[in-house]
């Protein structure tokens, strides 16, 4: 079974007849400007004029529950934060090189979410740069190149962070020289009763691959939520092994949490629910609730190694309104209980789809943690006369996820084979959302049945 692209998944084809002549026209500026690589969603395009909370609106009115943006992790136009952005922009918004209280208050108040030793953090402005700056420091702080990740893996889009990002490959492109990929750690398709050993031995497979092919490892880059691979979130514990044959054998362990990090999956940072500190970890996506953030959270002395052989500067990660922006992010996150809301109305949530699944064959599996829950669709018996539960069914989710948008709600796929529905609101979700969710999807459902 191949892959599907990770920018392929619910991709509007713009070729595709049945737009109105509105909507053609937008489409028809957005390819003369930015030309073929730009990347719209769903058979008709949204064309999105407000958003508050966890619902956005179109410019005819409609309304839809947004299940798919975990970049407004506190909520859409939320006002603390934009009175935040606005205010601190009035005052000062310069280069980094400069003293100001703000980016000290933040700095100091988002690491005391971290455990020791990770106790220095470097700002950018994207996960895609961090993810690029903890590859320098690991590189600089082993002397080696080898870099292992996942089968379907994706990091960020800078040259280097994209040779890390096998789900946004060419297809038959041969991976580059210095990275290996390993399975993914999961239990439903593979039935492993033991994936966190297996995902270990497979680490200690390919750094045994890059020495027998003389090119010294660094890191093992992973995210700590394997979105791109499927959302697999367990079991709890299961990353310790493999962070500990990554250090045995002198490699850095790479946490990336721009996706599953800032709360999402019910704690704070979601390797801490497998017991397992990473030697670095990147931020990105929900760092600013819109505004472009991202930040290398790293052990003390291996910045001090770096910076010792490179000097790095980056003009706007970390300044003044950087700093009163992620503030602003983290007082909503904590003054709300928005971490314990993940977890209460994520739980809530997975239980409903797990009693939609019992009526429903297609639905193989119902994963997550917190507010980040996969759904993964298989062909049924009938479809399959050699059936055994696990084939996936891509075509399904394709449809439901063009159908949900009709019924009102926004949502992606995810997985190698594009056949995982991925549902990652913001963090306010509230209980009477999920069930109309739940409420559309079932009636998608049993249209598409």
């Amino acid at each position: 079974m191949s892959t599907t692209p990770i920018l392929n998944l619910n991709r509007f084809d713009a070729s595709a007849p049945g737009l109105d002549a509105a909507t053609l026209r937008m489409v028809r500026r957005r390819e003369a400007a930015f030309g073929p690589n730009s990347v719209l969603f769903y058979k008709k395009p949204i064309v999105v004029a407000s958003a508050s909370g966890a619902w956005m609106t179109d410019t005819d009115g409609n309304r839809y529950l947004d299940l798919y943006n975990n970049v407004p992790c506190v909520g859409h136009s939320n006002q603390h934060v934009a009175n935040a952005i606005c205010n601190q922009s009035r005052i000062l918004s310069t280069n980094t090189r400069y003293l100001y209280e703000t980016i000290h208050d933040y700095a100091e108040k988002l690491l005391a979410t971290f455990p020791n030793p990770l106790r220095n953090i470097t700002f950018t402005c994207t996960g895609s740069e961090a993810n690029d700056l903890a590859l320098q420091i690991v590189r600089a702080c082993t002397g080696g190149e080898g870099i292992i990740i996942t089968e379907n893996a994706y990091h960020g889009n800078t040259t280097a962070v994209a040779a890390c990002s096998p789900s946004a490959w060419r297809t038959g492109a041969p991976p580059p020289a210095n990275i290996r990929r390993v399975p993914a750690p999961e239990r439903f398709r593979s039935a492993d009763p033991d994936p966190g050993a297996t995902f270990s031995k497979n680490i200690e497979l390919a750094i045994n691959d890059f020495r027998a092919n003389g090119l010294k490892p660094a890191a093992l880059l992973v995210d700590t939520y394997f979105t791109s691979d499927g959302l697999l979130d367990g079991p709890a514990g299961f990353l310790a092994p493999a962070f500990e044959t990554a250090r045995k054998h002198g490699l850095l362990v790479i946490g990336d949490e721009v996706q599953p990090g800032f709360g999402r999956t019910g704690v704070m940072w979601n390797f801490l629910r497998h017991n397992a500190i990473p030697d670095l970890v990147t931020l990105g996506k929900p760092m600013g609730n819109g505004f472009p953030m991202g930040g290398v959270v790293v052990r003390p002395d291996l910045l001090d190694r770096f910076t010792r052989e490179i000097s790095y500067f980056n003009t706007f990660g970390g300044n003044a309104l950087a700093g009163a922006t992620g503030l602003a992010v983290l007082e909503e996150l904590q003054g709300r209980q928005l971490v314990a809301n993940a977890a209460k109305t994520g739980a809530y949530l997975k239980k409903r789809l797990a009693e939609l699944a019992k009526q429903h064959p297609c639905i193989g599996d119902v994963r997550g943690a917190g507010l980040f829950v996969g759904v993964e669709f298989v062909k049924t018996q009938d479809k399959l006369p050699q059936w055994d539960g696990r084939q996936p069914d891509a075509a399904i989710v394709t449809r439901l996820v063009n159908r949900l948008k009709e019924l009102g709600v926004l949502i992606g796929a995810s997985g190698p084979f594009a056949n995982v529905i991925r549902a990652r609101p913001p963090l306010c979700l509230t209980e009477t959302e999920a069930d109309f969710f739940v409420g559309k999807l079932a009636q998608a459902l049993d249209e598409t049945n």
